[in-house]
């Protein structure tokens, strides 16, 4: 159900972008509202789930790539609760609640089947994803992401702190219209003036509360007991000069993975935003491995442009 708005129907464009996916306001029945960003793609083109990160907005994340995966793929990205123009947070951010909101704007959407692409905590959701509605997923393409993020002393003890100072802003009414936007840029590192403008922008639509949730239910996730159970074609892209998520928990979930493929991108965790022309040909190919079809793959050199 499509709610009716003027902005709901309103086609925005990206940053330096050729192609112009239309986006709108979705009614998840039972659930909420959330802002969907789709590109039709080819007749009969396989769908494409795209699923981003903490403190980020689907359009931030996944803007830039659009255009190159609309040639080949149906291509669907939306904003996760408490993201952006996403749907209102509970109690308690839980991954659980987003991957069953990625499978109930599938439905929505008619989408029977599609490939989760997840990238950071989004791997995290495409993962669970494909637990709690394995019938839906013909695919998995897992982006800088891992089976669990919390490792050493240090990781586990910020971890310990997160709850409280989630609960602060949230009861604080001084606090809570401050932002993500330091948290996230801290997350994303360096880049030029004016993705950095674009970024601030969009990281400003997420409360602050709502990100620090966000970041300990990523570290409260693991998939370390069932990920072996996976039985779709899978990918792992990793990135391999990570300072978030560092390549080698990539490439240990790779490993837990029967028959995953790794593709490899000489970058950091923002590359998806800092360098999407570099992102968007790894993650083609990355695509392109768990969808054996023809309508999918590319007919010539041009196709990775």
């Amino acid at each position: 159900m499509l709610v009716a708005s003027r902005e709901s129907e309103t086609v925005r464009k990206l940053p330096q972008e050729a192609a112009t996916p239309v986006t709108r306001l979705v009614q998840l029945p039972g659930r909420g509202v959330t802002r969907v960003w789709e590109c039709a793609g080819p007749l009969d083109a396989p769908a494409l789930m795209l699923i981003h990160g903490v403190t980020v907005t689907a359009e931030l994340n996944w803007g830039k790539v659009f255009a190159p995966l609309s040639r080949h793929f149906r291509v669907v990205a939306m904003d996760l609760r408490g993201h952006g123009d996403g749907m209102r947070v509970g109690l308690r951010f839980r991954l659980e609640d987003c991957a069953d909101d990625v499978a109930a704007l599938a439905e929505v959407l008619a989408i029977g089947t599609f490939v989760a692409v997840g990238y950071s905590m989004g791997g995290m959701v495409a993962q669970l994803v494909y637990r709690r509605h394995a019938s839906m997923v013909s695919g998995l393409v897992l982006c800088a992401t891992a089976r669990n993020v919390l490792g050493s002393p240090a990781e586990k003890l910020a971890a310990l702190s997160l709850p409280s100072a989630a609960a602060a802003i949230r009861w604080n009414p001084l606090l809570q219209p401050v932002s993500a936007e330091i948290l996230g840029m801290a997350l994303l590192g360096p880049m030029d003036p004016a993705t950095g403008t674009w970024a601030r922008a969009q990281l400003r639509r997420t409360p602050l509360g709502t990100a620090l949730a966000a970041v300990q239910a990523v570290c409260e996730f693991t998939s370390h007991s069932w990920i072996s159970q996976v039985d779709v074609p899978t990918a792992v892209l990793v990135t391999t000069r990570d300072h978030v998520v560092p390549a080698s928990r990539q490439r240990k979930l790779a490993e837990a993975i029967p028959g995953a493929s790794v593709h490899e991108v000489d970058a950091d965790h923002a590359v998806c935003i800092t360098a999407p022309k570099v992102f968007a040909q790894v993650l083609l190919q990355a695509c392109w491995s768990v969808t054996p079809g023809p309508l999918a793959r590319p007919q010539s050199g041009n196709d990775l442009q």
